[in-house]
């Protein structure tokens, strides 16, 4: 005779868990910095530094407010006033002697971008010539952002190796991640024909690199008529409600189709049950 079929110990059927699937879309193609080669490298080094070494540009900051340390509370009112009274006879010494904090000479500030932030904000605005960037930021991922941005707006960019550790001690900050030239720039228009011609192009699969044909137009036009057209276009940006760029230099983009392999729908998601007509009147 055949064995009955054995029923399941209570508790030993254990519940499959549900297959958690979440949506993501990925890219297929890597974006990197092109290579800088070394001659290149460091020619763009030394010429930065030796610019910003002969404009003397600065960042003075004011220690006073860093030296401050409040008073404990076990100390006599005596002690306390004499001294505040040198701290008083210091400080206006240091007035005297020291500059005030802030950056010096102040117009060449205004036409450099130091930072990634405020070389996104400049890149978003068109209003850059040259982007340059250190290699040694760590993650990669904080630049990576501005291979496309300064593709797409046809300005040369580069990634360069010991930017930081050499322009910032030159200009009296801790480290320089990213450094951009202004279009209104007149003291850094020497070293711009000069570095541009030895700035890698990038590749980006959906995007045309058209930043020699920019960097063409840097060297066979004045400053003069640039600074004009630039004029005539911030005027036409203020007068119209959106802001467009320069005809001729917007960059053409080629979408690519995009292949969806498999579609698999989230089990998870909870459908509300459609909504039953129940009769008021009764």
């Amino acid at each position: 005779m055949a064995a009955a079929p054995q029923v399941p110990a209570r508790g030993s059927v254990r519940k499959t868990r549900p297959l958690v699937v979440k949506t993501s879309l990925n890219n297929p193609y890597t974006v990197y910095w092109s290579a800088l080669e070394s001659e290149d490298m460091h020619f763009i080094l030394q010429t930065l530094e030796d610019r910003f070494k002969a404009i003397g540009l600065q960042k003075i900051e004011d220690r006073r407010k860093k030296n401050k340390t409040p008073f404990p509370k076990k100390e006599s009112r005596e002690k306390c006033s004499l001294a505040v009274d040198s701290e008083d006879l210091k400080e206006k010494k240091a007035d005297a002697e020291q500059q005030v904090s802030g950056w010096t000479p102040a117009h060449v500030r205004k036409q450099l971008a130091i930072g990634v932030n405020e070389v996104t904000r400049a890149l978003e605005r068109s209003e850059l010539l040259l982007v340059l960037v250190c290699k040694s930021v760590k993650p990669a991922i904080i630049t990576s952002h501005l291979i496309q941005l300064s593709l797409s707006r046809t300005v040369p960019a580069c990634q360069v190796p010991r930017l930081s550790e050499r322009i910032a001690p030159v200009i009296g900050l801790k480290c320089v991640l990213a450094l951009g030239f202004k279009k209104n720039t007149s003291d850094f228009v020497d070293e711009l024909r000069a570095i541009i011609p030895r700035v890698p192009s990038l590749s980006v699969p959906w995007l045309q690199d058209r930043t020699k044909d920019a960097g063409e137009d840097l060297q066979t036009e004045p400053v003069e008529s640039q600074d004009r057209e630039l004029l005539d276009t911030a005027f036409e940006d203020l007068s119209k409600p959106k802001r467009k760029l320069a005809e001729g230099r917007q960059a053409s983009v080629t979408l690519q189709p995009l292949k969806i392999k498999k579609l698999i729908p989230n089990p998870n998601k909870i459908r509300k049950p459609p909504k039953s007509k129940k009769a008021t009147s009764k």
